[in-house]
């Protein structure tokens, strides 16, 4: 089976947690950069990171990158890349994303026009036509470059990641998919331990814990636009993939998983999230404001995504809302606890100095990830 390059994109300043989940896959990584991860795969790779991986963004299939610091020279380049073994005769093709970097060309709208009229020329000499109909399967490109380093690949995901098909409705500011499951993956938690989240809003955090637990593949449920790639894919593999990680999954698991939001509607909506992602039956989620926050087992874990204040009407509310997460934190003294917030007073009104904190970005936002940490459990006798 052909190998491929295969580039995940990721959080900033999270590639190492992807890392480990591509070689928990068992893919050699062959380069990491900020915000993203390449590794070598073949067409079972494709399939198997896009329903598997909990963290990428999406699984693009590398098909070339070469110097350009004219537009000439970015459709040579373009041109000499063999499109007529990725795309069919009546496959649709587009640029889907265009960024650039330090680079002398910066016109995303030009670099597109660029790359679709040099993908024409190179098909048009190939397929022995001057017209593609395009109604075939999607090809989307994503072109990128950096310090005039052109790198070309097909998005092989379609929609983002992220988009793990059980969230239909969301809360103020909600946090991603990705971004909660792989914060998660940056604490000690296990699946054995309890985990609380005291502002779940639409149950983000709560559901990929649970996901996590059970081991449900996060793109179990969802479509990749790579499925119509029968010319590259055998579509009988994602059944294979799909079907082997339904196979893994385990629902029978005990938990010990809560989500509490003083806002009883969202409380129903992260209720609804969690029935749609296949887990309600592990996790509670109450009506419960920050005030109340209290749990008679020790050494459990409190990760959430307070508000900000992004809202200058919420502003006013966020030294209060901290102190009552501080003191709840008191409360629960033999816990760690887990915060990311964009709120330049957090320790403050926290009332502790994290011992440990990350610079990560929630969206275009620069948060931290503060990490409180609690004892370390005494351990059981064997």
């Amino acid at each position: 089976m052909e190998k491929y390059e295969l580039i995940a994109p990721c959080h900033f300043g999270l590639e190492a947690v992807l890392k480990r989940e591509v070689y928990d896959l068992g893919y050699e990584i062959t380069k990491v950069e900020d915000g993203k991860v390449a590794f070598e795969g073949d067409a079972e790779a494709v399939c198997r990171a896009n329903i598997c991986l909990r963290t990428a963004e999406r699984v693009l299939l590398k098909v070339g990158q070469f110097h350009a610091e004219t537009f000439e020279e970015l459709f040579q380049g373009i041109k000499a890349i063999p499109w007529e073994t990725y795309i069919p005769k009546d496959g649709k093709f587009w640029v889907a994303k265009a960024p650039s970097i330090k680079s002398r060309l910066f016109s995303p709208s030009d670099i597109q026009s660029v790359v679709k009229k040099a993908m024409v020329e190179r098909l048009k000499s190939r397929f022995h036509t001057d017209w593609f109909p395009e109604t075939g399967a999607e090809y989307p490109l994503r072109i990128s470059l950096m310090k005039d380093e052109v790198t070309v690949s097909l998005d092989s995901s379609g929609e983002s990641l992220h988009k793990r098909g059980y969230r239909t409705m969301a809360g103020k500011a909600p946090i991603s998919e990705t971004l909660a499951a792989a914060l998660i993956m940056l604490t000690p938690w296990k699946k054995d331990r309890i985990l609380v989240d005291p502002l779940c809003g639409s149950g983000t955090f709560p559901i990929e814990a649970a996901m996590m637990a059970a081991n449900i593949a996060p793109g179990v449920r969802r479509r990749f636009t790579a499925q119509k790639w029968d010319n590259l894919i055998d579509p009988n593999l994602w059944d294979e993939i799909r079907a082997e990680a339904e196979e893994a999954a385990d629902l029978e698991i005990q938990t010990d998983i809560q989500g509490y939001d003083i806002d009883g509607e969202i409380v129903r909506v992260a209720r609804e999230n969690a029935r749609r992602a296949g887990v309600e039956g592990l996790i509670h989620f109450q009506r419960r404001p920050v005030s109340e926050l209290q749990h008679p087992k020790k050494y459990g874990f409190l990760i959430s995504n307070p508000p900000y204040g992004e809202r200058l009407e919420e502003r006013e509310a966020l030294p209060g809302l901290y102190m009552q997460i501080g003191e709840a934190m008191r409360r629960l003294d033999t816990w760690s606890s887990y915060l990311i917030s964009a709120y330049e007073d957090t320790e403050r009104y926290i009332g502790r100095k994290a011992d440990k904190n990350r610079k990560i970005y929630n969206g275009m936002l620069k948060a931290y990830f503060y990490q409180f940490l609690g004892p370390k459990p005494a351990k059981r006798n064997p």
